[in-house]
C-alpha cells in the first residue's frame, strides 16, 4: 500500500512537469499511470478527474488574481459540460474495460494530431487580427461563421463528454476550438480553457462518486445501482504531486526547442497508447 502511495505521489508529480513542459493535460498520463497499478479504468478516469480539479483550479485562481480570466466566457463552456459530463460518467461505467482501454488508447494517438492542430491554429490566432471582444460577444459573426451559442455548446459539451468518459481535462480540445470556432486569441483561449477544466472535472468527478446514476435512477432507466468509482485519497496524492511539478516545471525547467517538445510529446504518447492498446488485449483476453 505504501509503494501504490509513493508511485502515485511520484507519478503526480511527474505528470505535473510533463503537464507544463509539454502542455498536455494530467489525465492523459495519470489514467495509465493508474491501470499499470492495477486500478479499474473506470476507477483511474474518475480519479484522475479529482486531480484535475485541483491543479485547474489553482491555475485559475492565479490567473483570476492576475486579472485573466473572464467568468463569463467560462460559464458559457462549463453549462454544457455539465451535463454532457453526465453521459460520458454513464456510458464510462457500464462500458467493458477492454472497450473502455481501447478507446482511450485512440484518444491517445488522436491527441498527437491535435496538440499539433493546436499549435498551427495558435500560430494562425497570433498572426490575425481579429475583432474586438464586444464585438464578438454581441453576437455578431461573418458570413459563415457558426453562431456564437451553438459553437460555445459544442466546444464546452465535448469536453464535458471526454472528461467524464476518459478523466481528461479536455484542454487539447477546448482551446483550438474556441480558437477556430469562436476567434478567440490564443492567450484567452488557454485561460478560459483552464477556467472550464474546473468545472468539467467538478462535474464529472461529482458523476463518477454517484449523481450520474442518481439522475439516471431518478429518470427511470437504471436498476437502481449507484456506482462510486472515485478513489478519494490516490486522487489527492494524485493532485497534490500534480501542483508541485507544475511549480517545477513553469518555474524552474529551461525552455525547450518547439522541435524537442514535438517529438517528445508524439513518442510519450505513442508509447502510452501502445501500452494501453496491450492493457486492452490483457483485459479483453481475461474475459
Amino acid at each position: 500500500m505504501e509503494e501504490k502511495g509513493l508511485a502515485l505521489a511520484v507519478g503526480g508529480l511527474v505528470a505535473g512537469i510533463l503537464a507544463g513542459v509539454l502542455g498536455i493535460g494530467g489525465g492523459t498520463i495519470l489514467v495509465p499511470l493508474q491501470v499499470s497499478l492495477g486500478i479499474p479504468p473506470v476507477q483511474a478516469a474518475a480519479t484522475s478527474n479529482l486531480s484535475i480539479v485541483m491543479t485547474s483550479i489553482a491555475g485559475s485562481i492565479q490567473n483570476w488574481r492576475m486579472g485573466m480570466l473572464d467568468l463569463k466566457r467560462v460559464i458559457l463552456l462549463g453549462i454544457p459540460a455539465l451535463l454532457t459530463a453526465q453521459v460520458g460518467a454513464i456510458i464510462a461505467s457500464r462500458l467493458p474495460s477492454y472497450l473502455l482501454l481501447t478507446a482511450f488508447g485512440v484518444l491517445l494517438l488522436a491527441n498527437t494530431y491535435l496538440v499539433e492542430l493546436r499549435k498551427k491554429v495558435a500560430t494562425q490566432a497570433l498572426e490575425t487580427e481579429f475583432p474586438p471582444a464586444a464585438v464578438r460577444d454581441s453576437g455578431a459573426k461573418s458570413s459563415g461563421q457558426m453562431s456564437p451559442w451553438l459553437a460555445r455548446a459544442l466546444t464546452g459539451g465535448t469536453a464535458g463528454l471526454l472528461a467524464g468518459l476518459f478523466g481528461i481535462g479536455g484542454g487539447v480540445i477546448l482551446v483550438p476550438m474556441q480558437i477556430l470556432l469562436l476567434k478567440e486569441t490564443i492567450k484567452v483561449a488557454i485561460q478560459t480553457s483552464l477556467g472550464a477544466i474546473v468545472i468539467t472535472a467538478v462535474a464529472a468527478t461529482a458523476s463518477h462518486a454517484g449523481l450520474s446514476d442518481w439522475i439516471w435512477n431518478g429518470l427511470g432507466f437504471g436498476d437502481g445501482t449507484i456506482h462510486q468509482n472515485v478513489l478519494w485519497i490516490p486522487g489527492l496524492i494524485l493532485g497534490t504531486g500534480g501542483l508541485i511539478g507544475v511549480q517545477i516545471s513553469t518555474r524552474t525547467l529551461p525552455k525547450l526547442p518547439d522541435e524537442t517538445v514535438g517529438l517528445l510529446f508524439r513518442g510519450f504518447l505513442t508509447i502510452l497508447s501502445l501500452y494501453i492498446f496491450w492493457q486492452a488485449w490483457q483485459s479483453y483476453r481475461a474475459l
